[in-house]
């Protein structure tokens, strides 16, 4: 009887393990390029050797927030991050009007800097670990892009889990992006340049959509802009564990899942997303990148996904696709929410536009 279970338990065992490696697909580690190899494909900025006041001030407000979280019951922790999250952008001097339009079925605003030309389009994706996040929490970012473009913003209100499945959001992004190409601010108009830019799951998001616009056969955008992207859903990355420490945003909220075996978090992936996690469309990473616009991915070199841009970068290039890795030190996931008040941010905007002025034709003066 005895040997029986342990039989039973040993079949279990094996099963669950040979499932979790379908799961997790083909190993990304041959992406892992040598020290002196890594360094000389990205692009390095830093505002000093070490921590300055305003990276503290930065790292007080992270941890204010995760005081405040972990008072709370488990069953609050969504809706008061959500809370958070559209709160970022209170207080900010923006330039930009914001006008809500439904874009083809999916809800969406305008950001429309003074002067906005309406053929000129970003698609802006935001990111929130696709269970937060608005239009209105990214508004910093989108009114800085609809400035650095001379044109118009549309960041689209897809729809966020767990009240729809990830599917949804995905579905969302495409249906905004076949629209976006024929409809602008002021109603049908052709567009004329086109960028797609999204941060941490938007920067997924928007890594997912280019491939599957390619895969269409559709306009491909001018320029891609992915900020910290989570490219990879098998959580392969050695970064996820190195950088805990260091990603005082993402390493407070996902600390306890680092803790789990690998093998589990495929499982948890595959359970929670009905859909295996090396699946391109939820990990752009172990997709075809063959074929891609020009993509600018920019990535804290403290944050734990740190590897999912650099083997991103290197397998994308392995494909031929032009793909640009710029990263900063001592700076949080997605530090571009704290514009103009970070140092690092302002220059990560400066890099932004220099990327979209050499990616996009020139405005035409009316």
């Amino acid at each position: 009887m005895i040997g029986s279970i342990l039989l039973a338990l040993l079949v279990l065992l094996l099963i669950w393990f040979v499932v979790a490696r379908m799961l997790a697909g083909p190993d990304l580690a041959a992406f892992d390029l040598p020290g002196s190899a890594a360094e000389a494909r990205r692009q390095r900025f830093a505002t000093g050797e070490s921590l300055n006041a305003e990276h503290r001030q930065v790292l007080k407000l992270l941890g204010e927030l995760s005081a405040q979280t972990r008072k709370l019951p488990l069953s609050q922790h969504l809706k008061f991050l959500r809370r958070f999250m559209d709160s970022l952008s209170e207080g900010h001097t923006l330039t930009a009007r914001f006008v809500p339009v439904d874009a083809g079925g999916v809800k969406a605003e305008w950001v429309l800097a003074p002067g906005a030309d309406s053929s000129r389009r970003t698609l802006y994706i935001h990111g929130g670990a696709w269970a937060m996040g608005s239009p209105l929490s990214h508004r910093v970012i989108t009114n800085k892009f609809s400035e650095l473009t001379g044109g118009a913003v549309l960041a689209i209100d897809y729809r966020l889990m767990p009240e729809h499945p990830r599917r949804a959001g995905i579905e969302d992004c495409r249906t905004a992006y076949r629209w976006i190409l024929d409809n602008g601010p002021e109603g049908p108009q052709p567009v004329s340049a086109l960028v797609v830019a999204g941060d941490s799951a938007g920067g997924n998001l928007t890594l997912s959509t280019v491939a599957w616009a390619r895969d269409q056969q559709l306009r491909p955008a001018n320029a891609v802009v992915a900020l910290s992207p989570a490219t990879d859903g098998t959580m392969s990355g050695k970064t996820l564990k190195s950088n805990l420490a260091t990603d005082a945003m993402l390493g407070p909220l996902f600390a306890p899942l680092t803790r789990l075996p690998h093998s589990a978090l495929l499982w948890l992936t595959f359970l929670l997303n009905r859909q295996r996690p090396c699946n391109p469309v939820l990990s752009p990473i172990h997709g075809d990148l063959a074929g891609l616009p020009p993509v600018l991915i920019q990535a804290s070199e403290d944050e734990m996904l740190l590897d999912d841009a650099q083997r991103y970068q290197n397998k994308a290039l392995a494909a031929g696709s032009p793909v640009t890795l710029q990263t900063w030190r001592h700076v949080v996931h997605v530090w571009h929410m704290f514009d103009p008040q970070l140092s690092e941010a302002r220059q990560a905007f400066e890099q932004i536009g220099q990327f979209l002025q050499r990616c996009l034709p020139a405005p035409q003066h009316k």
